[in-house]
């Protein structure tokens, strides 16, 4: 039975607020769609977009009745947590890279050299800026963002409107994805820990065979140095390992969701 144009209107006008409730607090946490040089009116439009295309989809997800006051307070709160909990997610895994480059910097030296990361609106380290700006980049060379687009739009499998989120099980794979995450830029970060041990054994020995070399003056550029070598020759793998891990860890999280 086709429905009268007020009726249309009021489910459409429905469906559409609370599909702009999960799609726009997913996109303004997502590495790449909600970073800082990201201004608020493009992740506006662009929230804006994906909910008119999707929401016609949706309508049929959606209450069969229009629920009270009290009920749409629930229903938004609810897609807002959800929104919220996968972003988060999203953004935890690209974390890794920002971890790798803290362990990178202190190991090289360069510690102490922070600057402002745009991906995370805060300070970080040389190193992690860097390689989180070249993370963005290759999600989406690499059309990796589809994936985090496919996976709002499939949470309505896992997480129905209207039902309320389990939020222990939302704590537990929070906490497996920061493990993972520092694991992973561990793992990325693992030449340098090695390279900065074996060059600070290596002054050891040397200050104490010649106490009157200035250790300090001479490991400190030799660290850097050595560092950007090692960038140089390792940076593609890594950036694909962390590709790799980054895909595998956002399937296994949906896949997990939905079970």
């Amino acid at each position: 039975m086709p429905l009268s144009l007020p009726e249309f209107l009021t489910s459409g006008v429905f469906a559409f607020i609370i599909v702009f409730v999960r799609f726009g607090t997913a996109f303004m946490i997502m590495p790449g769609f909600g970073d800082s040089f990201v201004t608020t009116r493009i992740r506006l439009l662009m929230t804006l977009a994906f909910t008119f295309a999707l929401f016609p989809v949706l309508v049929d997800r959606m209450p069969a009745q229009i629920p009270g006051t009290f009920g749409l307070i629930f229903l938004v709160v609810s897609e807002f947590i959800i929104g919220l909990f996968i972003g988060t997610m999203a953004r935890i895994f690209m974390a890794a890279l920002d971890t790798a480059g803290m362990v990178i910097s202190i190991q090289s030296g360069l510690g102490n050299a922070q600057l402002f990361n745009p991906l995370f609106a805060g300070q970080g380290s040389l190193m992690g800026a860097f390689l989180t700006i070249t993370g963005v980049m290759l999600l989406f060379a690499t059309n990796l963002h589809h994936l985090l687009i496919m996976g709002v739009f499939e949470s309505y499998e896992m997480f129905p409107v209207g039902a309320w989120a389990d939020t222990g099980s939302m704590a537990e794979l929070v906490a497996r994805g920061v493990s993972a995450a520092f694991a992973v830029g561990v793992s990325i970060a693992a030449p340098f820990i090695i390279i900065g041990i074996l060059i600070n054994a290596g002054m050891g020995v040397l200050s104490r065979l010649m106490p009157q070399i200035q250790v300090f003056m001479l490991a400190l550029p030799m660290q850097i140095l050595i560092t950007l070598a090692t960038v140089s020759m390792i940076l593609g793998a890594a950036m694909m390992y962390w590709l790799g891990e980054y895909e595998e860890g956002m399937l296994y999280f949906f896949s997990t969701a939905q079970n």
